[in-house]
């Protein structure tokens, strides 16, 4: 096999050929003419061919048509050959990974849209617990996705040029912790909305909370009113007594999950001891008799500011029925945004949330990055305005990166779909007899490519 492999190396191996040998070399397979039918009847013969009743089948077709296409590559890749050049409307495409959540369609929002007016978007869309990711020291990387198409799990494989994540990477309240692939991303070193280095940062609560300890003492607490907040890295040094009712607010979760209010001592004991079995950290700060919430969220260069207001009478007026209404921009809120989107070298898409006390004083209790929810009435404006967010970053990493390859080329005998490859799972296949070639079959049966197998 060796032999073989350097004889098709040779530059002079084809045009040493007798006359007509293996010429199915130097052009591509004739198409199959159809079978005859009923009413055709038998095709005319030459005057010369003789009559077997055992005709030789060509070598185009059944399993030599595998080994010729081998040797047609092999010989293409040695400059003998002349290729086919794949045209240029099958691989000018940018591929872009959102993760969210199914009932939010990002496909419609970029379909049409050109990057420098030149490459298509197409967009993969799927959850953190869909996905898993492979990344080598070297640049080269691989995402899958798992997604059921007509009751079968089909794994799609591509390699992502940008990646938007609208989806929480850690939550202790569902249980889920994504963070591994944040970290899998990020070594691929895919270009994100917001960065990968900034969601990871956000996965814990009281991480980001220290980075606006810094802020309000920069600014100081007239300009940016931060809330009073005690951490605990665990139950055992829970055993200040703060001023109460406080609200205790355990491990990292969201829309309220974890968050207790607290009358008095004994109950506050009563918390540690539930904080003692989630083995986690938890915050206390003081409880704030709200008159509303106040979110301002930042998408790009566009603000807009939003109070919630609880109708059920909830203390938390994230759970039970309340009412969300936009108000006026103002330069404090802005002020706050801004700051806000400073951090961990800054966030494209963020939100500031606090509280406006019946006291008059307003109170920042969180900042939140590209998994913030939207709300109010303008939230497929806002979906629109963060995909033209991605267009615009998009466009700039390929000026930035020029020779960065394109996320999928094409390969011959590959089965497709949307430029992704659908694999689908069977049953494991027996190691071929060593010292032959061994064939990669994809999904139909198709010969994707050989692979030398050499004897010990």
């Amino acid at each position: 096999m060796n032999y073989l492999r350097r004889r098709l190396s040779d530059s002079t191996f084809i045009s040493n050929l007798p006359n007509g040998y293996m010429s199915d070399l130097q052009k591509p397979d004739p198409p199959q003419p159809p079978p005859p039918g009923p009413a055709s009847g038998p095709a005319p013969e030459s005057p010369g061919q003789e009559r077997n009743p055992i005709q030789p089948q060509p070598l185009g077709t059944g399993f030599f048509s595998s080994i010729t296409s081998v040797v047609k590559q092999t010989a293409a890749s040695a400059g003998l050959v002349e290729q086919m050049p794949v045209p240029a409307s099958s691989k000018r495409h940018k591929l872009l990974l959102v993760i969210d959540e199914p009932q939010q369609d990002w496909t419609k929002l970029f379909r049409g849209k050109k990057l420098n007016g030149d490459y298509d978007i197409k967009v993969e869309q799927a959850e953190f617990s869909d996905i898993s990711v492979v990344a080598h020291a070297n640049g080269s990387y691989n995402v899958t996705v798992q997604v059921l198409q007509n009751e079968n799990k089909v794994v799609r494989s591509f390699k992502p040029d940008f990646v938007l994540i609208r989806q929480h990477a850690y939550s202790m309240a569902e249980n889920e912790d994504f963070r591994n692939l944040v970290i899998g991303l990020q070594y691929a070193g895919i270009p994100s909305i917001n960065s990968l280095e900034s969601i990871y940062n956000l996965c814990d609560k009281p991480w980001a909370f220290a980075c606006l300890i810094s802020t309000c003492k920069k600014l100081g607490q007239e300009k940016f009113p931060l809330i009073e907040q005690t951490f605990y890295p665990n139950y055992k040094e829970m055993v200040t007594m703060p001023a109460f009712p406080v609200v205790v607010k355990i491990g990292h979760a969201h829309s309220g999950v974890g968050k207790v209010k607290v009358e008095n001592h004994t109950k506050f004991q009563d918390i540690a001891s539930v904080v003692a079995i989630t083995q986690t950290y938890s915050t206390c700060e003081p409880f704030i008799e709200a008159k509303y919430d106040i979110r301002i969220q930042k998408i790009g260069n566009d603000y807009k500011a939003y109070v919630r207001t609880s109708v059920s009478g909830n203390w938390k007026s994230s759970t039970g029925t309340a009412m969300v209404e936009q108000v006026a921009m103002t330069d404090r809120y802005k002020l706050w945004v801004d700051t806000c989107s400073e951090i961990f070298g800054g966030l494209e898409i963020c939100a500031v949330k606090a509280i406006h006390g019946k006291d008059g004083k307003d109170y920042i209790t969180e900042v939140m990055g590209s998994s913030m929810p939207l709300v109010g009435d303008h939230q497929a404006e806002d979906q629109q305005l963060i995909a033209d967010m991605v267009i615009a970053k998009l466009n700039h990493v390929m000026a930035q990166n020029p020779k960065r390859p394109t996320a999928i080329q094409p390969r011959k005998n590959a089965v497709e779909k949307d430029a992704v490859v659908e694999v689908k799972h069977g049953p494991p296949q027996k190691a071929p007899p060593q010292g032959c070639l061994q064939y990669i079959l994809d999904c139909n049966g198709v010969a994707v490519g050989p692979k030398l197998v050499q004897a010990n």
